[in-house]
Order: C-alpha cells, then sequence, then structure tokens
C-alpha cells in the first residue's frame, strides 16, 4: 500500500543502498531526472547525476553520520545534458538504505524571475507614457512656432533653419513613439510562425549578406494567434540586433540560428500552458556584457555604438501582448534569444 501511495506523490522519492545504488523511485522522480528505473536500478546515483557540489560525498556523509541533510537551490546535471535546480533532502532509513526526495524550484525560480521582469516592463511603461506626455506637449509647441516663423522669413537661407527644427521635432516625437511601443494587438488572427521567421530571413539576407542564416524549424508547430505584422516586427528586432551586434565586432564567420519548438506544460509568468511556441534566435557574436543583462529589454539602453536601445523593449513589448516573454543567455560566441508564445490564449 505504501509503495502505491509513493508511486502517485508529485514529489521525486528515490531509494539508495548503503552503497549509493539505486534500488527504486517512483514515476515523479523518472520524470524529474529523466532515468527509466528498469534501465537503471543498481547503478550508483552520482554517476547518473552530477552536482556542483559532489553529491556522493554529501549522500556519503548522511550515511556516515546517520543523520537527515538537506541540500537547497542545487544545480543538478542530469545524463541529457539537462540542468536543473532543485532542493532535496537526504533521510538515512537504516544503515543501508537512504531516502531521498527531490524537489524542482525551476518552476518557481522561473515564476519568480519572470513576474519581477513583468513588473518592471510595467514600471517603465508607465513612466515612459508620463515621459512621452510631457515631452510631444513642448514638441508640438516648438514645431508650431517654426513654422509660423517660416511663413514670416523672406530668406530662403533662414527657412532652411525653420524646416531643421520642424524635421528634429518630428523625429523626436517618432523616437517618443517607438518608446512606448505598439498599444494594443491589433488582430488576433491564426498565423504560421516559420510563415513569420521566412520574412525575417529573407530581409536579414538582403541587408546583411555576408551573415549566414540557419533555419532549424519544427514542422509540426501549429499556428498561434496573434498580430502578424507585430510578429515580424518584434522576431526582427531580435535578429536584427543580433546580426549589427556580429557586424559591429566583425565576427569572422557571422552566422545566426532561427530555430522553433514545442513545449509543453511550460510555465509563462504565473501560469501554465499546455502548448507553447519557442523561437530560438541563436548568434556567434560577442556576447552581451553583464553589465547590461539586468536591463536589456529597457528603453534607451544598447550595447552598440549605433543602437537606439529601442528595438528589444519593443519586442518584449509585443511579446507581452501575446502573453509571451523573451529570455537572453549570453557568452562570447554563443547567444540566445528565445521568444516564448502560448499556442492558445486564455479568455480575457
Amino acid at each position: 500500500m505504501y509503495q502505491r501511495l509513493m508511486e502517485h506523490l508529485t514529489t521525486a522519492v528515490l531509494l539508495l543502498d548503503g552503497r549509493l545504488r539505486l534500488q527504486w523511485m517512483n514515476p515523479a522522480a523518472e520524470a524529474l531526472l529523466a532515468l527509466s528505473r528498469s534501465r537503471v536500478t543498481g547503478q550508483s546515483l552520482p554517476e547518473l547525476v552530477v552536482g556542483e557540489e559532489d553529491i556522493g560525498e554529501l549522500l556519503a556523509k548522511a550515511r556516515d553520520e546517520f543523520h537527515p541533510f538537506t541540500q537547497r537551490e542545487a544545480r543538478l546535471t542530469l545524463v541529457t545534458g539537462d540542468v536543473l535546480t532543485v532542493d532535496y533532502t537526504v533521510t538515512p532509513l537504516t544503515r543501508d538504505e537512504l531516502l531521498l526526495e527531490v524537489e524542482p524550484r525551476d518552476r518557481l525560480l522561473r515564476i519568480s524571475r519572470e513576474e519581477a521582469l513583468q513588473t518592471r516592463q510595467e514600471t517603465i511603461k508607465v513612466l515612459a507614457r508620463g515621459l512621452a506626455h510631457e515631452v510631444k506637449n513642448p514638441l508640438g509647441g516648438i514645431r508650431g512656432a517654426a513654422q509660423l516663423l517660416e511663413r514670416d522669413l523672406d530668406s530662403p537661407q533662414l527657412t532652411e533653419f525653420t524646416r531643421i527644427i520642424v524635421e528634429e521635432v518630428d523625429r523626436l516625437r517618432d523616437m517618443v513613439d517607438a518608446m512606448l511601443g505598439p498599444n494594443q494587438v491589433e488582430r488576433h488572427e491564426p498565423l504560421n510562425i516559420h510563415k513569420v521567421l521566412e520574412r525575417v530571413r529573407s530581409l536579414l539576407s538582403v541587408e546583411h549578406p555576408s551573415v549566414t542564416i540557419i533555419r532549424d524549424y519544427d514542422p509540426s508547430l501549429p499556428d498561434l494567434v496573434g498580430d502578424e505584422s507585430q510578429m515580424i516586427q518584434a522576431m526582427l528586432n531580435v535578429a536584427r540586433n543580433a546580426v549589427e551586434a556580429m557586424t559591429e565586432a566583425d565576427v569572422p564567420a557571422p552566422s545566426l540560428m532561427l530555430r522553433t519548438r514545442a513545449r509543453r506544460q511550460f510555465t509563462l509568468g504565473a501560469e501554465r500552458h499546455r502548448l507553447v511556441c519557442e523561437v530560438s534566435i541563436i548568434d556567434n557574436g560577442p556576447g552581451i556584457p553583464e553589465r547590461l543583462r539586468e536591463t536589456l529589454f529597457y528603453p534607451m539602453v544598447s550595447g552598440r555604438a549605433e543602437g537606439s536601445g529601442l528595438g528589444l523593449s519593443i519586442a518584449q513589448s509585443i511579446l507581452h501582448q501575446h502573453q509571451g516573454l523573451i529570455e537572453c543567455d549570453s557568452a562570447p560566441g554563443h547567444t540566445e534569444f528565445r521568444l516564448l508564445i502560448p499556442l492558445e490564449r486564455s479568455h480575457e
């Protein structure tokens, strides 16, 4: 009866012998650690799962001292190469039996990180709207005054100056509008994400023919619901940012990968979605400086000399309107932006 209860627990439970060999584990443990009980029974757990700290030493210490031991937010590398963040507790049952309970932390950490990111984005949006209002009012006055002044000037040289004023005011107004990003998703229609990416690929191929663009698409992905033109803008902003960073850094053989995958039972913010579309945009450029990673999606923040700092902010705003978000991992030679969009829309 107890074994039946263990098999229905959502907590991963493993039983080890005194030599740290796996004797039994429940289905939750099989799913979490990507191991099949029938194949790994009798094998040493430290050979199957590797931790930042030597998990074998920690298990042996609990066994030898016959005292429970808990490790918080431990990072474990599985046989698949995946890395998990977990809490685990080792409890000696006898001198030759260890009970190991493993709780995944990745989902909770992801929720916390994404909620913090969304809160910051909303705060920035409110501040940006207030700033835009304060800036656009005097810009309108300056533009109107320049146009009135132009009517009273006879010299073409002087009217040229007023035209410059009007053009610069219009440029600033457009920059403020771009900083705010789109206000709402205009069309909720089925769209094919690969059609969007092919449009992005064709534009970048013309703009930057020296960059090799690699496609790795999952053809089984269903259509998602959203605004095609805005989704093209979001994908293009991220991809163009990557390509221009490689161009500025004069990368010898610049390459960009466009990859799509389906993620099942995936959490975005505090909501778990049955199916999520993951678009990865991967480049082999110089990477993003550590000092910029926390503020990467803020307006007017750019790591490039010629960058406006608006592209990624607008892309994140568009993804939020599609109930998705953007994540980024970066190291020299490999920067990956993951654009995550639910393939089913919640009722609003």
